[in-house]
């Protein structure tokens, strides 16, 4: 069973420095994680983990979240059937964010609008209007068929 350090338990240099796990979450119990391909390296999502989705994360080789808008743990892909095994995770310089390299499973869609990055549009400025264009990503599912509705 993972378990990591409480990092007001570090001084600053084994913090930064040391190779003590002590992850920095918010005043929410959250820190972020950005979600890479393994391969491409393709940014598939941003989410947030607690200190619970983050064991079962460590321990289970799968992708755990915690789902603000439901309060709720999410394991990726576990209606959909696109789960996210873990191939490495790494922590920044002060620990309170988290980057997760992924084999993204399933039809290889991590978004849930069914296409493989949740980043596919991009943001332009067309005669200083503020727009968001499509990148022509396309669906790996029906979201409707998956999720209902």
């Amino acid at each position: 069973m993972a378990i990591f350090s409480d990092p007001a338990t570090l001084d600053h240099e084994t913090l930064e420095e040391g190779a003590t796990f002590a992850p920095r979450f918010d005043a929410h119990g959250l820190i972020t994680v950005v979600t890479i391909e393994n391969g491409s390296n393709d940014i598939l999502m941003v989410a947030h983990m607690n200190a619970e989705t983050l064991k079962l994360t460590l321990d289970t080789g799968i992708a755990h979240y915690w789902s603000r808008s439901r309060k709720a743990i999410w394991k990726k892909g576990e209606t959909s059937g696109e789960l996210q095994e873990v191939v490495e995770m790494r922590t920044d310089c002060d620990q309170d964010c988290l980057v997760m390299t992924v084999r993204q499973t399933g039809r290889g869609a991590a978004c849930h609008t069914g296409r493989k990055s949740c980043f596919y549009r991009r943001i332009t400025i067309d005669n200083g209007e503020t727009r968001l264009e499509d990148t022509g990503l396309p669906r790996l599912f029906d979201p409707k068929t998956v999720y209902g509705g």
